[in-house]
């Protein structure tokens, strides 16, 4: 399985496969018609909640990380990572995100959490 992970807001590149956005909310300032969105699976990014404390700062990132792992084995969650999954099982998958940090994201989150379903 090929998971990579690119913010949305970078051109759509012909390598990317099939490109699914991974945050519950839209990006802001990025265009529909001009995302090169395949699939947004909302079901799958972090609960509002969630974010909201990781974003405030009332969680660290390992906090983050588990509690997302948590709610991954949960429905609806559960459900979408499994399409991702089999999105994956049939060729190269692209994450899009949203988040100013390249490291430290609901996406590289997701991919790790991914790559150990493999």
């Amino acid at each position: 399985m090929s998971f990579h992970i690119k913010r949305v807001y970078e051109p759509p590149a012909d390598d990317d496969g099939q490109r699914v956005l991974v945050d519950r909310l839209w990006p802001r300032g990025v265009s529909k018609a001009n995302a090169g969105v395949d699939l947004w699976l909302k079901a799958v990014a972090p609960s509002d909640d969630l974010r909201r404390q990781v974003h405030g700062g009332a969680i660290s990132w390992p906090d983050f990380a588990a509690a997302y792992r948590r709610e991954l084995a949960e429905a609806p969650a559960r459900d979408a990572a499994a399409e991702l999954l089999e999105l994956g099982r049939k060729g190269r998958v692209t994450l899009l995100y949203a988040a100013k940090d390249e490291a430290q994201n609901n996406a590289r989150a997701l991919a790790d959490w991914l790559a150990t379903r493999a």
